[in-house]
């Protein structure tokens, strides 16, 4: 069974890069085999890839977040575009909407989410989504100007309806460790609702722990539990459902799988 973590911190997790490094070979051992490594900023994404590099099986997403709206760097599109020249740099992100934390105002958060978007097209690769108490404006310029390559509605938080409504567009939904919550009803309804060939499975580590490991720091090892629980709830075998998600992960990435 091979299990490919699509939204992983790796530099939130631990600033040491011999520690980053174990990271990653503990989560081989736990079959998670491929990571998408995620920045917050154009700083944490140049030294988590100077770790990393070295790592075969770990790769990357280059962008700027909502939480980085007022300050997203020197020359940040040119160092995005350079940046996604690297090897195993696949995809532009995380970017999107925070209105929760209020990350500046709306229109720069919107500003730099359509910048983004753009970047992603001239690139041609996807976008990772970022989406917190925004959905109407997230979907609204999606419509508008997401890549024809797609993007990742990542840590998806939403309800079926809106998913549905997503559905419309070239994206995919990734599901985190709050999925094995007893609460997140909305969750568990829509992973139900979605084509199993739209849905991508994800740590958020250090963030959104599977509920066996609440409180506790994440890490991308965890993403077992929460394709563990999507397997009992769809009534599936997991190494079945581990290798679709493998599948729509090396799809959505453009990878060999």
């Amino acid at each position: 069974m091979q299990i490919f973590d699509t939204h992983a911190h790796i530099g939130l997790i631990h600033s040491d890069p011999i520690e980053q490094l174990r990271v990653v070979q503990e989560a081989r051992r736990a079959s998670v085999t491929r990571i998408l490594s995620i920045c917050n900023s154009l700083h944490d994404f140049a030294i988590v890839y100077e770790t990393l590099q070295v790592s075969s099986s770990v790769y990357h997403a280059i962008g700027v977040s909502p939480s980085e709206v007022t300050a997203p760097g020197k020359d940040w599109i040119q160092t995005i575009e350079k940046g996604l020249s690297l090897p195993n740099v696949v995809a532009v992100g995380e970017t999107g909407l925070d209105y929760c934390k209020k990350y500046g105002d709306k229109r720069s958060q919107i500003e730099l989410f359509i910048t983004q978007l753009d970047i992603a097209s001239k690139a041609k690769v996807p976008v990772v989504i970022h989406n917190r108490e925004a959905g109407k404006d997230v979907l609204d310029i999606l419509a508008e100007r997401i890549p024809d390559q797609g993007g990742i509605m990542h840590c998806y938080s939403e309800d079926a309806e809106y998913a549905r409504l997503a559905l419309d567009l070239p994206v995919y939904f990734s599901f985190a460790g709050n999925l094995t919550y007893r609460s997140a009803r909305n969750l568990h309804e829509t992973v139900l609702t979605l084509p199993l060939d739209r849905i991508l499975v994800e740590s958020e580590s250090p963030f959104m722990p599977p509920a066996v490991y609440r409180n506790k720091r994440n890490k991308p090892a965890n993403t077992v539990k929460t394709v563990e629980f999507m397997a009992e709830l769809l009534d599936m075998d997991m190494e079945e459902l581990a290798a679709q998600l493998w599948k729509n992960s090396c799809t959505i990435f453009n990878i060999p799988e």
